[in-house]
């Protein structure tokens, strides 16, 4: 693999283990966090027979009339639930959008927490109920297994080990189904055109359901593309932009893309299911202390998680 370290981790190592195991978990997350902010996680708690049941519903779900995915698309809730359109997500810095459409569903509050009047609800497909049902269920697992992983972080970077705890209960994560769309034009294509441009999480952290198709690269440290790739139904987990701002930089928040397949199959569609962990809007992500000394002054000013999304919004097209 070159240089590139994007080691296998088995969660259960970390739920289950021994203090030992656990402790080799977390250094080894963090070690990666640190190198090239991917990993790869199995054990995660997803079946291959959930994977493979939820990826059947998301190509059933954009293989529906345009008019009906259209109905389901909400301007003002920014893409943050339902359909959102071809070509409306612009990556940072680009000028043209991505060649994607996406669906999103986010936070399901059952413990009558006070924050659920701040979160739009889910929108329901009517056509097709075990989309919904299906998606709830990989949100829920997705959502714990991202809570066992931000453990083993906190512990790495010496904060009490339930630190994100109440910070992600009933966070403001969304789950993403997306489909990169089949290219039948390649010609008549914006010369920069592709499937995501280069771009960095929002986040906290994000676990990726595999995908249908190649694609996936990130930048390494010698700025070089480094194709990504997970086994069978492994997660890829990769640092966002929020921890790296709360570690001022420790953990490194990777720059990414979906390429365009080679001309011979843009024909073909690809899907894939990132789940984005969000905390709640008023987690304080200000740089830890124990990350700024002065060799590593502090990088980044004051924020909450909820007015940094908003920012991030706007910037990429979502919100006006």
């Amino acid at each position: 693999m070159n240089n590139i370290n994007i080691p296998r981790l088995d969660l259960n190592t970390y739920i289950n283990g021994d203090v030992a195991q656990r402790k080799q978990f977390s250094e080894e997350i963090g070690k990666a966090f640190n190198d090239t902010g991917f990993v790869t996680v199995t054990n995660h708690g997803l079946s291959k027979a959930l994977i493979d049941k939820l990826y059947e519903q998301v190509k059933t779900l954009f293989a529906l009339p345009e008019d009906v995915k259209q109905k389901y698309e909400v301007p003002e809730l920014a893409g943050q639930r339902g359909y959102t359109g071809k070509s409306k997500e612009t990556a940072k810095g680009f000028t043209v959008p991505d060649l994607k459409e996406f669906w999103q569903i986010g936070q399901t509050v059952t413990d009558n927490d006070p924050i659920k009047e701040i979160y739009p609800d889910n929108i329901e497909v009517a056509e097709l109920p075990s989309f919904n049902a299906t998606t709830v269920e990989v949100y829920k697992k997705l959502e714990l297994a991202g809570q066992h992983l931000l453990k083993a972080i906190a512990v790495y970077l010496n904060l009490p080990e339930d630190y994100f705890e109440d910070k992600t209960h009933n966070g403001n994560s969304i789950l993403r189904t997306l489909h990169y769309f089949p290219i039948t034009n390649p010609d008549a294509l914006p010369a920069d055109a592709v499937r995501a441009g280069a771009h960095e999480d929002i986040n906290l952290i994000t676990l990726l359901i595999g995908a249908s198709a190649d694609g996936l690269e990130l930048l390494t440290r010698e700025n070089k593309w480094f194709p990504v790739t997970a086994f069978g139904e492994d997660l890829v987990v990769n640092v966002g932009d929020m921890l790296q701002r709360l570690t001022n930089n420790k953990l490194k928040s990777t720059t990414h893309r979906v390429v365009n397949p080679p001309r011979e199959l843009m024909k073909n569609s690809r899907y894939s299911v990132p789940f984005f962990l969000h905390p709640k809007p008023d987690m304080d992500l200000t740089c830890l202390p124990s990350c700024i000394d002065e060799n590593h002054p502090k990088s980044y000013t004051d924020i909450t998680a909820g007015d940094y999304l908003d920012e991030r919004l706007r910037e990429i097209g979502l919100k006006k």
